[in-house]
């Protein structure tokens, strides 16, 4: 292997892998307030409404897809009878489906952003980096998962690429701190790719609106009612009377009937 290979496949995963756990430490750390979506529902909605409905919920079926084929070794597919193109044949018409349901989020979203002129005006640049990023690395899946298969099917090539016993061994080795860059130099290049790009989102991420994705809001489920007081304490006040008075009388006139 060149030392390209080795910067590609050790060193820049690890850089990115870096950045992501420490960017968040720090960021965490030093900028709380910070910490949020950056929301701008109120700039523009009818698109937001749409693209993020459609690109969070793709998104998350695209990273169970993404649990499943690289973290999951192929051995454990294999040991329940699940054969190699069955996998694949799930993987690719439901990775289709989902995929494009991420791909018309992200690109809404991005169009909003662009062409949305007081939206495009209050956006930074590491905003519109980011946004552009996600739609680079899911068109790149999209080809990765569709493309290399009408492709190789023009020449005559297999149709299946076992990216299970090269890129996910790959990625899991990355983990055990003993990197086998050797698994990837073979690797069709639309996966490198897209590999390479989702790293570099990685690396991104902390610096970015995304670290939002970390923040459950959990506490909402133990919160207690939250009260508006009206700008009118008295009409409140009368009405509230009211409504007292019409509940009296509802329950003596129940009391009447049932005495009679």
């Amino acid at each position: 292997m060149s030392l390209w290979d080795q910067f590609l496949w050790v060193v820049f995963p690890y850089l990115c892998l870096a950045s992501f756990v420490i960017g968040h430490v720090f960021r965490y750390r030093y900028d709380q307030y910070g910490w949020t979506s950056e929301s701008s529902e109120l700039l523009e909605r009818r698109l937001l409404k749409w693209g993020a409905m459609l690109f969070h919920w793709g998104l998350l079926f695209v990273f169970i897809g993404h649990v499943m084929g690289l973290l999951v070794p192929v051995g454990f597919y294999r040991s329940i009878g699940v054969s190699d193109h069955a996998y694949h044949l799930l993987s690719l018409w439901a990775g289709s489906v989902v995929g494009a349901v991420a791909l018309v989020g992200i690109l809404l979203l991005n169009l909003r952003r662009w062409f949305v002129p007081r939206l495009r005006r209050r956006t930074s640049a590491m905003k519109f980096l980011v946004d552009a990023l996600l739609l680079v690395v899911i068109v790149l899946g999209m080809a990765a998962t569709v493309g290399y298969r009408l492709y190789v099917s023009q020449y005559e090539l297999p149709a299946e690429f076992e990216y299970r016993e090269t890129i996910g061994p790959w990625f899991r080795s990355l983990f055990y701190f003993a990197p086998q860059p050797e698994l990837m130099v073979e690797v069709p290049l639309i996966f490198q790719l897209h590999t390479l790009a989702a790293f570099l989102l990685f690396g991104l991420w902390p610096y970015s609106s995304l670290v939002h994705a970390w923040s459950v809001p959990l506490g909402y489920l133990q919160r207690g009612y939250v009260q508006y007081r009206s700008r009118n304490p008295r009409l409140s006040l009368n009405r509230e009377r009211a409504r007292r008075s019409a509940a009296a009388k509802a329950s003596g006139a129940g009391r009447d009937r049932r005495a009679g």
